[in-house]
């Protein structure tokens, strides 16, 4: 074997990025439902060297380092809107009417019709039907 046939591999080069690009993609994962790994995967990067740059900018913001466990997570991350709490009101009078339920079993017909006011009931015995 002749040992000048054969090549060294290259050295592979670091990659160097400009800082407007940087901050394109910094401001892409900032938007509303974009996640960084999409961005990154988007634009040819390592998440967690684009996360990297996100969180030197956030630092940059800020004025002072601080390590990503002590940074607040709706900086951090775009966060998604929680559960808004809502005032049910019951009706003062109770409900009047029927719940009409048809059951189709090959060539019979089932109809049952139960007060609405007892719902609560017929949703057991409906629970207990279909068991």
């Amino acid at each position: 074997m002749h040992t000048k046939l054969i090549k060294a591999p290259t050295r592979r080069s670091r990659r160097r990025y400009t800082d407007e690009f940087k901050r394109q993609a910094i401001e892409a994962c900032r938007q509303p439902g974009i996640s960084m790994a999409s961005v990154a995967l988007a634009n040819g990067l390592n998440a967690n060297l684009l996360r990297r740059w996100v969180t030197e900018h956030l630092d940059e913001a800020v004025g002072t380092a601080i390590s990503p466990d002590q940074r607040p997570s709706e900086i951090a991350e775009p966060t998604t809107p929680g559960l808004v709490p809502i005032k049910v009101v019951m009706p003062e009078t109770p409900p009047s009417g029927e719940i009409k339920i048809e059951i189709h079993r090959s060539q019979t017909l089932i109809s049952i019709a139960w007060p609405v006011s007892q719902s609560t009931s017929c949703a057991a015995w409906l629970r207990d039907l279909l068991r």
